[in-house]
């Protein structure tokens, strides 16, 4: 199983990935999370994927902050270098501005992608949330359409029955899979009911949790959610589970 780390740039993005990297199989790149200004996800992971070639490097890629020539632009570049794939969201809206909905979906953006600006080697992914109860009918077609790869959020003891289900389908198509791991700390708390996802597990529970995992997703993102420490933690103790898939 991969692991990887959820990574939120800031301008000391640079030393972070210095510091995680003997941790870590990559890193899933924030792209501006809560609609605040940060360093570009794709930005960053193309940097990233040069210095650390070996690594998995997959950013977020929000389209409500984009117009249909940047998200080609910034998509033409991580085909470029190559990235190893993009997470394609309407994610939050802008703190600054008015979200721009010129892409209508992640699926309109998909074949924008595809037939129009003709990425040739960047993987596309979509992003599955258990924010509500899942309609699994429309979650499966919706794995079965033209995407590369799935990230799933909001993984929890609810809704661990709904991702092996989705994994199932996956791996039947031979898509990967990877899901989020938020782990809960003191230290997050308050982040964690700020942006209001269920926690995956408690840090004494992450070996437990993860152990169940094995077999069904490709891989996690590991997180704590701010908490800088608690990341630290969490990887290290991720690093049984680093081993290659298959």
């Amino acid at each position: 199983m991969k692991i990887l780390h959820e990574f939120v740039p800031t301008r000391r993005f640079l030393k972070l990935a210095e510091e995680t990297k003997d941790l870590v199989d990559g890193w899933n790149v924030t792209d501006s999370a809560a609609g605040m200004p940060a360093p570009s996800g794709t930005a960053v992971s193309c940097i990233l994927k040069t210095r650390y070639p070996e690594k998995i490097v997959i950013p977020i890629f929000i389209l409500h902050y984009k117009g249909p020539v940047e998200v080609g632009g910034l998509s033409l570049a991580a085909d470029a270098v190559p990235l190893d794939g993009l997470v394609l969201t309407m994610g939050d809206n802008p703190k600054y501005g008015e979200p721009i909905k010129m892409l209508k979906n992640s699926e309109e953006a998909l074949e924008f992608l595809r037939k129009t600006v003709r990425v040739r080697n960047l993987k596309l992914g979509c992003l599955l949330s258990a924010r509500r109860a899942i309609n699994m009918e429309d979650t499966l077609t919706r794995v079965r359409g033209d995407w590369d790869f799935v990230f799933f959020m909001r993984l929890g003891d609810q809704s661990f029955d709904q991702l092996k289900v989705i994994a199932e389908e996956c791996k039947r198509l031979q898509k990967p899979i990877y899901s989020y791991f938020l782990v809960g700390t003191p230290k997050n708390a308050e982040m964690v009911k700020m942006i209001g996802w269920p926690v995956s597990a408690s840090m004494d529970r992450v070996e437990e949790f993860t152990s169940k995992l094995e077999g069904i997703v490709d891989g996690i993102i590991a997180t704590c959610a701010g908490d800088y420490e608690g990341d630290r933690e969490l990887l290290e103790r991720l690093q049984k589970f680093r081993r290659p898939q298959g």
